[in-house]
């Protein structure tokens, strides 16, 4: 299998000289670096038995979160702080959720040399703390700060810390989303493996430049890999990803470019009780952008009574991504968490991917402070040991049109009983309206004969459907009426089109059978 260079843009860093470690006359400070030998140390790996990496001081893991996060690095030890550089980096501490170290290297003039730990460059709660501080420590990632909003501002765009996750952001977000290396039988019932980044090589930049480039080697019991990213900060955060996967066992679940992200309600959920704001979501919902077909596919996330897994059937699929469509302060009133800025998350594909499937994992969540939504891509051949994969693939982090969608959107879908006064009246009945504005829509004129396709499956009956113009919106809004089969979930499929003209994306939606959408009558 495979796919071309992955485009991922980062926003996040810090910047600094920090002091490197003797090297002497090891092959790294010699030899001219490339991606090639983090290939080769990638397949070495894979062809060994899986060690894990030691784990950090229990004291550290053992922290409180309010003394792990007082552990500082200092913004004035930043790496190429000195030089005036665009791009700066700071170091990241291990403890709390960070378990192990990774070791860190710089390359300059083509040479690699290792970052030497220097405890000095960060602050401490307190001074017995500081005092246990091995000084050998190692660090738990980096972060990179690029000046977004003026020239004389380091903006934090890019963190890379904890297993293979990393987090990024466009100009105007807050951090919000993760993305992954990689996503190894995740929701499946043995557990899902969780690799790591543990090696990391940092290229450093010129002083103007706007792209900066790095690698990572990544390890796990099933499978060693190496990467190369490329990030472009700016409005969107875009980062380039070329990986090179040597798989040690057999994976059953293979997830390709993986994103995490949280959603607790939305307004086609109910709202918790006592919860006062409107929404509550990191992301509220995924699209799909396939192959031959050049259909657009939104699906509303959920936050479900236990966990779901579905599957999107795709050919050479051209992107998929973890949006936040949501981008009004008055969706959440939340002035402290911000989720109106949350970046949206697009992967686009690079090459041709073949037959496979996008994956969405929905899993339940009591609170806002849980990750519960994953999304990757997953080839229909089954992942082999001893058979490399290759991947390409670009991700952009920025704003809710970040897709470059050209279809009308969904902007709302609410969800309600269709037996009472303002639903319908039909037992059992649900009542789905679903908001479309944007691209064709917005040209039309507002009694243009635009009709609503709907399909029902898992023998479900669609009762009745009509389309009708909102004014006061601007928005084309489908009603529904349907009822699901007895014991089985409700789904659904729709779309506007007028004569034979495609509107709007493809609108799908779940309700699992036991719901909570009726009203209970006491």
């Amino acid at each position: 299998m495979t796919c071309a260079s992955a485009i991922f843009t980062l926003f996040s860093a810090l910047t600094t000289s920090v002091a490197f470690a003797q090297s002497g006359s090891s092959a790294s400070s010699v030899e001219k670096f490339d991606f090639q030998q983090v290939v080769d140390k990638a397949r070495q790996l894979a062809e060994q038995p899986y060690q894990a990496p030691p784990e950090t001081p229990a004291f550290l893991r053992e922290l409180s979160y309010d003394d792990y996060q007082a552990i500082r690095f200092k913004p004035e030890s930043s790496l190429w702080l000195e030089e005036g550089s665009n791009f700066n980096a700071m170091l990241v501490p291990p403890g709390l959720f960070y378990n192990h170290t990774v070791k860190v290297n710089v390359i300059e003039d083509d040479i690699s040399k290792t970052l030497g730990f220097d405890k000095s460059k960060f602050t401490y709660p307190n001074a017995h703390l500081e005092k246990l501080i091995p000084a050998d420590l190692g660090y738990a990632g980096f972060k990179l700060t690029f000046p977004l909003t003026g020239p004389d501002v380091q903006n934090q765009f890019l963190v890379f810390s904890g297993a293979s996750y990393y987090r990024a952001v466009g100009r105007d977000n807050n951090f919000g989303i993760s993305a992954r290396g990689i996503a190894l039988n995740t929701g499946l019932s043995t557990g899902e493996e969780f690799p790591s980044f543990v090696e990391f090589w940092l290229k450093k930049p010129g002083v103007e430049d706007r792209v900066m480039t790095f690698f990572a080697l990544l390890d796990g019991p099933s499978v060693a890999g190496a990467y190369h990213f490329t990030v472009t900060p700016g409005d969107e955060t875009t980062v380039t990803v070329r990986t090179m996967l040597f798989p040690r066992k057999n994976v059953e679940l293979f997830g390709v470019a993986p994103l995490t992200s949280m959603f607790f309600y939305g307004e086609n959920t109910r709202k918790p009780a006592g919860e006062w704001r409107p929404e509550v979501h990191d992301s509220d919902g995924l699209l799909i952008h396939d192959g031959p077909s050049n259909e657009w596919l939104w699906r509303p996330l959920r936050n479900p009574e236990s966990l779901t897994m579905d599957y999107f059937s795709t050919e050479n699929v051209r992107g998929f991504g973890l949006i936040q469509r949501d981008t009004h302060f008055t969706n959440y009133m939340d002035q402290e968490a911000h989720y109106q800025s949350r970046p949206s998350t697009w992967i686009e594909t690079q090459g041709q991917w073949g037959k496979g499937q996008v994956v969405l994992v929905q899993l339940p969540t009591p609170d806002e402070t849980n990750d519960n939504i994953v999304a990757f891509w997953k080839p229909e051949a089954q992942v082999t040991a001893g058979n490399p994969i290759q991947l390409s693939y670009s991700a952009r982090f920025g704003g809710k049109d970040i897709a470059r969608e050209t279809l009308g959107k969904t902007q709302d879908t609410f969800v309600g009983d269709g037996s009472i006064v303002g639903g319908g009246n039909q037992a059992g009945a649900v009542r789905v309206i679903v908001d479309f504005a944007g691209g064709p829509l917005d040209i039309l004129a507002t009694n243009a004969p635009v009709v609503g396709s709907v399909t029902a499956m898992d023998d479900g009956e669609v009762i009745e459907h009509f389309v009708e113009y909102i004014a006061s919106l601007k928005r084309w809004r489908l009603s529904i009426l349907a009822r699901p089969a007895s014991g089985k979930s409700l789904s659904l499929r729709a779309f506007l089109k007028q004569d034979e003209q495609t509107l709007t994306e493809t609108w799908t939606y779940q309700l699992p059978a036991g719901h909570d959408i009726l009203r209970v009558i006491k």
